[in-house]
């Protein structure tokens, strides 16, 4: 089942992969899409890159409402009403009011002669509400090439703007105006490389800055702007070293190239100060392969979740489920285990909100961007919890002792009762099967991982589906057996079944005690073996065992407990309260099963007012409350039945 469950999964997440560089790309895979259908409009980038513009050179035109240079403040009117015009003629969309709003605003600060900081922070607002509404790529799909970006810059830019950037090249001094000093860091605080980017694209008007799109590929401008981005910052690299390191607020702001290609220090200053901001920004511009590795973990999650709301905005609704399910499976699901130490209650909400936004996508409701909103406002919390560094010992060993408890109670009261039942028959011969079951599954939930980290690559969906069907056959199971106990302990009948029957039954039912429990322990190993890797990586080594050693014993404690309490029984409670446990499980395991497809995408979420206790498999969803209610209903009926067949 797992290898058919992977082969849909990994189509699932090749798609995924593929789609996940950055929200451009993403639309562009599906052909025949409706993403796919709208190609990223000129006027759009050229809309942007005057905003931008404006925003950077307002301050050479108005200081202190003022006009310090009339040919600036003319040309600053000019592009704001262009602006205003552009907007007007774009394809509509849900936000164009609001666009023509924003416009509208920023022509009449500039009329006003307002301060810079207003005008700026008015005109990059209406640039990134842009983009939102009209997205075109705004990152490189791969690792911009910063050696070839500087040999660029020497053949095509040295002339005009010198060898060093300080705008001084040999043919500076008949320019006008002269030529950008890049190693200006007022400017350049300023300028995003995204800025970069548009400006060598598509030129600058009213400069002797000429379009590069035909003569450089989309690689090569992405690497040149990145090298410009850097000559400002580049003495405070080893600064910067420093400062991105551990700094969990600014990981939270850069998670990926796509943050990092939009970020200003302009934007950063108040949040990380000044010589932080420039100190990162300059570092990252320059060595951006510094960012989280291949876009994975919570920044692959992020750029999946904001491409699932533009797939979803632009009406392709399958693209934007698909990738919605992504962001949790191969973004948030695989770094859990490191959270769950970390923020328990965190990663529990954080998995409510992605599957809340999921089931907003899939049934077209009017609250998906407020629901993906909420979702990315957690999974940067999530990510500046994960950037503070590696776990402390207290983290690391509680972690390890809390897993090990909560994925391995559940098994070991069905195999403690399994146990206990089989002593209080007096068939000693069948325990064999029992330890056995449970045996061979923590054997087989080793040799499962094994398989998937050096041969298959087990999918987040795969993981998720088999604990999902597995929990609710165990389930199942579960309900029948708690009602036969339950049957056989009212009116004596116990007695009368074991004399008749119980040898024979037995026997027949050697594999059925075999498989119930491997498939108890199994559906458990698997998942906490996942659970102990991450965190193997997250340190301290030596806490985390002593934890996992400390859980070993406790279940031990709890399972001799039990099967010492199970011998002092009379046969007839034993029955009574072994039905009572086993259909608590039952109900337990039903919560869990639902949890586990509506995470793999197989069930929606829908929030209920309820408590998250995951030890009692009860989860704050509709549906998996649902589920377990239905559960309870079938389990006192049964009981009910069994009490009025007792003769009277």
């Amino acid at each position: 089942m797992i290898g058919i469950l992977n082969k849909a999964a990994a189509s699932m997440l090749a798609f995924a992969l593929l789609a996940g560089g950055c929200p451009a790309l993403a639309r562009a895979q599906s052909a025949g899409s409706a993403a796919a259908a709208v190609p990223a409009s000129p006027e759009v980038s050229q809309t942007w890159q005057m905003l931008d513009y404006l925003a950077t050179d307002y301050a050479g035109a108005v200081h202190d409402g003022h006009v310090v240079s009339a040919s600036e403040y003319a040309e600053m009117r000019e592009f704001a009403a262009t602006v205003r015009q552009r907007l007007a003629q774009l394809p509509p969309r849900p936000g164009s009011p609001a666009l023509q709003a924003q416009a509208a605003q920023l022509v009449q600060l500039i009329d006003a002669k307002a301060a810079t900081a207003d005008v700026a922070r008015q005109a990059h607002g209406l640039a990134d509400a842009l983009l939102a509404a009209y997205p075109v790529p705004t990152a490189p799909a791969h690792l911009p090439d910063l050696a070839r970006g500087a040999a660029m810059y020497q053949q095509t830019c040295a002339a005009c703007h010198g060898a060093t950037g300080q705008g001084n090249g040999p043919a500076a001094a008949a320019l006008e105006p002269p030529p950008i000093d890049f190693t200006d860091r007022t400017r350049a605080d300023q300028r995003s490389v995204l800025s970069l980017y548009e400006a060598i694209s598509q030129g600058v008007k009213g400069t002797a800055m000429t379009a590069y799109a035909e003569q450089l590929s989309v690689d090569d401008r992405w690497s040149l702007a990145y090298y410009v981005g850097s000559l400002a910052y580049a003495h405070r690299a080893g600064e910067g070293v420093r400062a991105w390191k551990d700094n969990a607020l600014a990981h939270q702001r850069l998670g990926n190239l796509e943050e990092l290609s939009r970020a200003r220090v302009a934007d950063l200053s108040p949040a990380l100060g000044e010589q932080q901001a420039r100190a990162i920004l300059g570092y990252l511009r320059a060595y951006p392969h510094a960012l989280p590795k291949s876009r994975s973990g919570l920044a692959l999650a992020r750029e999946k979740l904001a491409a699932s709301l533009i797939a979803w905005q632009q009406g392709n609704h399958d693209e934007a489920e698909r990738l919605a399910l992504s962001a949790y499976l191969d973004g948030v699901e695989p770094v859990e285990p490191q959270l769950d130490a970390r923020n328990a209650a965190l990663r529990s909400q954080l998995e409510t909100a992605m599957g809340v936004y999921r089931t907003a996508v899939a049934s077209g409701g009017a609250d998906v961007v407020a629901n993906q909103q909420a979702a990315d406002a957690l999974l940067q919390r999530a990510q500046a919890v994960l950037a503070g560094g590696s776990a402390d010992a207290a983290s690391a060993f509680l972690g390890a002792w809390t897993i090990l408890v909560r994925e391995g109670l559940e098994a070991l009261l069905v195999v403690v009762a399994l146990l206990a039942f089989l002593r209080k028959a007096e068939r000693p011969a069948m325990l064999r099967y029992v330890h056995a079951g449970w045996s061979l599954a923590l054997l087989a939930g080793l040799a499962t991982w094994a398989v998937a980290s050096y041969a298959v690559a087990i999918s987040g969906a795969g993981r998720e589906l088999t604990e999902g069907l597995s929990s609710l056959f165990a389930a199942a199971v579960l309900l029948c057996v708690g009602l036969w106990m339950h049957r056989k302990s009212v009116g004596g009948r116990w007695q009368a079944y074991l004399k008749a029957k119980m040898a024979a039954t037995l026997d027949r039912s050697a594999w059925f005690l075999f498989g119930l429990a491997f498939l108890s322990v199994y559906r458990e190993v698997f998942e906490t073996i996942l659970f102990y890797v991450a965190m193997w990586n997250e340190g301290p080594r030596m806490w985390l065992l002593g934890g996992i050693g400390t859980g070993a014993l406790t279940l031990v404690a709890i399972a001799w407990l039990l099967l010492r309490t199970s011998r002092r029984l009379p046969l007839g409670k034993f029955f009574s309260a072994s039905s009572a446990l086993i259909a608590l499980l039952a109900v337990v395991l039903t919560g869990k099963g639902i949890a586990a497809l509506q995470e793999a995408g197989w069930i929606g979420v829908h929030v209920a007012p309820l408590p998250r206790i995951e030890l009692l498999g009860i989860y704050p969803t509709w549906q998996s409350i649902s589920a377990q209610a239905v559960v309870a209903l079938v389990l006192a009926a049964g009981y009910a039945v069994n009490l009025r067949r007792v003769p009277g």
